[in-house]
């Protein structure tokens, strides 16, 4: 049965999966959409060692279950999470993963670098690209400030260095702000940010790995409610990529209202007069 219409911001707005990672997919979209979104992001690739993610086999049950429920929810899938190029990343071993992605209709995957070794991570990256190409896919890179790349610039050396048409940058508000970046040089490289996730912070930025990662997965907050340029970050990005926030459910908030004021406050950003 198809869901009661629910009002939707002009421009699609997605939310990551990591919003409610407790969430199974099927679940996780069902909610997402019932709070405004039109997208989603999945984790079905562990983004470390021991992080939670969720298997969708092609032909599976639970691939099944989620295309019923996107269709009854209007809702789309628009990326997949989340790929570490490192000195043993191989390509071909997650092949399953990107025919389950390209199976319920996900249009990107999210990759970071980190591999000291330039000519190999460039060489695993474009391998990535090429076969995520096979499937329809197109690749994104975030720069994360604990990884080889770290800054914003970097991620765009590594697209351009691959110079491979599927291949783009994943702006997350976090990594690109507190690792040194400047809306003019987003604006210089517009061309190759397919993908901008909003998300605010407050406070002195970290200079550890472990306190940056630590604000990565955990303090993150609302946009709007931090510091963070954002209503200018997605001014110079108007509609040459796809918006999404992202923010994990910290504490004993239920899914259901953290993911409807993430829309609110991500609402507020694309759609000012709100």
């Amino acid at each position: 049965m198809m869901a009661a219409s629910r009002p939707r911001a002009t421009l699609p707005i997605g939310v990551a999966h990591f919003s409610s990672i407790m969430l199974p997919p099927a679940e996780f979209a069902k909610i997402a959409g019932r709070a405004g979104f039109s997208r989603i992001g999945l984790r079905l690739h562990p983004a470390f060692p021991g992080a939670p993610y969720y298997e969708l086999p092609v032909g599976s049950a639970a691939a099944g279950e989620l295309k019923a429920v996107l269709a009854g929810e209007e809702v789309e899938v628009f990326d997949i999470e989340f790929f570490v190029i490192d000195p043993s990343f191989d390509a071909s071993s997650v092949e399953s993963t990107l025919a389950a992605a390209a199976n319920i209709g996900a249009r990107r995957l999210s990759v970071c670098g980190d591999d000291q070794d330039h000519a190999r991570l460039l060489s695993n990256f474009s391998d990535f690209c090429v076969l995520a190409g096979r499937y329809g896919l197109a690749v994104d890179v975030e720069n994360m400030g604990w990884r080889v790349v770290k800054a914003f610039e970097d991620s765009i050396d590594l697209v351009r260095g691959a110079g491979i048409e599927n291949a783009g940058v994943l702006v997350d508000g976090i990594h690109f702000f507190r690792n040194g970046a400047a809306l003019a040089e987003l604006r210089a490289n517009l061309d190759k940010v397919k993908h901008v996730q909003i998300c605010d912070v407050a406070g002195p930025a970290p200079t550890k790995p472990e306190e940056m990662i630590a604000e990565a997965r955990s303090g993150r907050l609302p946009p709007g409610e931090g510091e963070l340029p954002l209503r200018d970050l997605v001014a110079v990005v108007g509609t040459a990529a796809s918006i999404s926030v992202e923010v994990p459910l910290v504490g004993s908030v239920a899914p259901e209202v953290h993911l409807k004021h993430l829309f609110n406050c991500a609402e507020r950003m694309v759609r000012p007069d709100r």
